[in-house]
């Protein structure tokens, strides 16, 4: 099996991965929200402030992780070690 696939593997893992931790994050984070602004309606402005900033939070650290994924797939930085190695 040929390093550019392994590579291949990798960027979908970390893009997979990723995707199914900030889903799972921002749902627990939903419905905990719904949680509190049934229990406390008189703060659910500040909640709903807070909710947000963290949902961007979360998405920015997914997308980091794609970026990273990404920069593998197009210009692995490993190739060229790999290519020095004797065979």
């Amino acid at each position: 099996m040929e390093v550019i696939s392994f590579v291949a593997l990798a960027a979908g893992l970390i893009i997979g991965l990723g995707a199914i931790g900030a889903c799972i994050g921002i749902g627990v984070m939903g419905s905990k929200y719904l949680e509190s602004a049934a229990r406390q309606p008189e703060l659910m402005n500040e909640l709903q402030t807070k909710m947000f900033l963290l949902v961007g939070l979360i998405d920015a650290a997914f997308i980091i992780g794609v970026g990273i994924a990404l920069w593998f797939a197009t210009a692995n930085p490993f190739l060229g070690q790999l290519a020095n190695l004797p065979k």
